[in-house]
Formats: C-alpha cells, structure tokens, sequence
C-alpha cells in the first residue's frame, strides 16, 4: 500500500455512550445469532430493511432475512468479534454506523480457516430502541 496507510488517524470514539450502546446492541444481536433466538433477531431488525452481501446480492424483505438465517445459519454457523476492531459514528437525527470485523464459524465445514471480513451496520434509534436498516457484509 506504498505506506499511506499511516496517514489514516487511529480510531478513537466521538462519543463514547453510543460506542458502548452500540457495542451492547451488537452482542445482544449476535448471542440471538449464535443461538438461533429468531424472536430476538426479528426484534432488531427493522421493517424497512436493506441486507447486502458481497456474495449473495441484498435481500429487502425481513421475513425473506429471517427465514434464511433460520434455514442456513441456526445450528451451523456461529459468528466471533474481532475484538478492538469497532468502530461507531453518530448519524445526526438517526442513529449510528458500526464498522468491524468479525470471523464465522461453519460446523459444517470444520477444517475450513475462518478469516475476519468487514462489516458495516447502520442502526437507527426510534423511541429508545435500536433498530438495523442496513448491513453490508464483506467477505
């Protein structure tokens, strides 16, 4: 990367009560993950919902998400957090920007080398609670 990657400042919280509810909403969505709590899962994605996946395309529709997380990942696929590596931004009016890595792990495929991909979430925040709209995962 010809050494420009220094130019890039170390991340460091702008504001440090929406980095930890952030951080929060991020594990309670991934225990429901890794558990297969679909009731849970439902509960935090929203309505208007956009899911893009540099793999499979992006998928609008909650119930088409949900009904492929319980098909494919329940029991077969459990998700670690890099830890350190998230990020959070405000969005004005709206909520949040989470970007991180983390690795997945397919009991179906035991020997395969699990490599941390990057992922963005945006959450927004109505009536106290937090909501995901968008997600971009990189694999």
């Amino acid at each position: 990367m010809n050494g420009q990657t220094s130019e890039i400042p170390s991340y460091k919280p702008i504001d440090h009560t929406l980095y930890e509810e952030i951080v929060k909403m991020d594990s309670i969505y991934f225990q429901a993950y890794n558990t297969c709590d679909m009731k849970t899962q439902a509960s935090l994605y929203h309505d208007n919902l956009e899911f893009y996946h540099d793999k499979g395309g992006i998928v609008t529709s909650k119930e088409e998400l949900l009904e492929s997380l319980e098909k494919n990942i329940c029991g077969k696929v459990t998700r670690t957090l890099i830890k350190g590596s998230i990020e959070v931004y405000p969005i004005p009016n709206y909520g949040a920007v989470q970007i991180g890595y983390h690795k997945f792990f397919n009991n179906r495929e035991p020997n395969q080398k699990s490599i941390p991909s990057k992922f963005i979430v945006i959450w927004k925040k109505e009536e106290k609670l937090w909501k995901i709209t968008r997600v971009i995962s990189l694999h």
